[in-house]
């Protein structure tokens, strides 16, 4: 698998803006991808290294769509949350020093 195409997203809510002080970010991810292949794209992207990859399958939500109001289920999606070595970070998340 491409690493470049593993990476989707930053996942940048309050809840992981306070855990940037403890050295964990998060990051929505292909959905085939390996804890590995995680690893090795975080550590090219960011030149950072990562000590811990834990994983979630986050499952579609379903909601009301359309003028008949259809039930409709959105695509699950994959969730990486990662921990670094203390004293580094990833530049660009805003919020480090934990305001």
């Amino acid at each position: 698998m491409n690493l470049k195409k593993i990476i989707k997203k930053p996942i940048i809510t309050e809840k992981f803006m306070n855990k940037t002080a403890q050295d964990c970010y998060a990051f929505k991810v292909d959905k085939k991808s390996t804890k590995n292949q995680i690893r090795e794209a975080i550590e090219e992207k960011f030149k950072i290294n990562v000590i811990k990859v834990r994983t979630i399958v986050v499952k579609g939500k379903t909601c009301l769509s359309g003028k008949r109001k259809k039930k409709v289920k959105l695509g699950d999606w994959k969730k990486a949350i990662i921990k670094i070595k203390k004293g580094q970070k990833i530049e660009g998340f805003g919020g480090e020093d934990g305001k």
